[in-house]
């Protein structure tokens, strides 16, 4: 087994390597696709209200991602102000959509709440049950959309509708299983490079698949809204959540390029044109992951200050 580690090591990075190629190729093939004219209109005539409401969406989905951390708060039991909680987790967002998971999820993390008094066991809880909550909404949402055969698969493409649909399937089974063994697993707890990991009650399992769903939901809103609502809802959705996969598995920050090939290659043949596309991911770009990029840099150095504002 020793020796076959750094085999599956190396065949990770080929294949992450070949993904990346892809996608450039891609990008490069779409980018002379589109016509940059029909972008420029796009974006300057899209409609206030629409856009307003967009923005709006956007302050809605920081808030609810905040949630995740205060799931971590009652799994932890630290007492942290709420107040406090929601600020870091607003902070790490942030940075976690513009640069990468390590630096704005996990870096940023333990550098504002070990200045809060948080040990680092307590945020390593925090941090992986915030992962959790996000993958559980994804891995739910995913697995509803994908079995019923809401994204349309163009052909010659790497992976089948009925490939996709199977996926859907292993994925509800994993939901089911998540939740049974959050009700019913009798081993509670696992270490975990020294670290313990506690499966959460059932009712908070519940919390987090409510909290995550809306996240992506209101995520799948916004875009959705920006192309002018021309194609379906759950089409729009699940083409966001594969395209987030596939920004995790190539390690581009905020998957520049991988949401932009992925949505050209799937919505190309629903009335929408090239320009609409790329006008209304670049405008998603701008509310979405540059939203808080600025008050975030300003309120790291405040978040971290230690206060008296511990609260039950």
């Amino acid at each position: 087994m020793a020796n076959t580690h750094p085999r599956w090591k190396l065949a990770k990075k080929i294949l992450t390597g070949l993904f990346f190629v892809a996608v450039i190729v891609l990008l490069v093939i779409y980018a002379r696709k589109v016509n940059w004219d029909d972008v420029y209109k796009v974006i300057v005539n899209n409609n206030r209200f629409v856009v307003l409401t967009a923005a709006a969406l956007v302050v809605v989905s920081y808030l609810v991602y905040g949630c995740y951390d205060l799931i971590g708060r009652a799994y932890c039991g630290h007492k942290l102000a709420k107040r406090q909680v929601m600020l870091v987790s607003f902070i790490c967002y942030a940075f976690n959509l513009t640069l990468s998971t390590w630096v704005g999820g996990v870096a940023m993390r333990y550098r504002l709440y070990s200045r809060l008094g948080l040990d680092s066991a307590t945020i390593t809880r925090i941090f992986s049950l915030s992962i959790a909550t996000n993958w559980l909404g994804y891995i739910l949402l995913a697995g509803v959309i994908f079995s019923a055969g809401l994204v349309p698969i163009p052909g010659g493409w790497f992976i089948g509708e009925t490939t996709l649909r199977l996926i859907g399937a292993a994925l509800l089974v994993l939901v089911v299983f998540y939740l049974w063994a959050c009700a019913f697993s009798k081993r509670r707890r696992w270490k975990v490079k020294g670290q313990t990991l506690q499966l959460p009650s059932l009712r908070m399992a519940l919390f987090q698949f409510a909290v995550s769903c809306a996240n992506w939901l209101v995520m799948g809103t916004i875009i959705w809204l920006l192309l002018g609502r021309d194609a379906g809802y759950p089409m729009v959705l699940g083409v966001l959540l594969i395209s987030s996969i596939a920004g995790v598995i190539i390690h581009i920050p905020a998957g520049i390029g991988v949401l932009e090939a992925v949505f050209v290659a799937l919505l190309s043949g629903e009335n929408l044109s090239h320009g609409t596309i790329i006008a209304a991911l670049l405008a998603y770009r701008v509310l979405y992951f540059n939203f808080a990029v600025a008050p975030g840099t300003g309120a790291v150095s405040g978040a971290g200050e230690p206060r008296e504002t511990y609260a039950p």
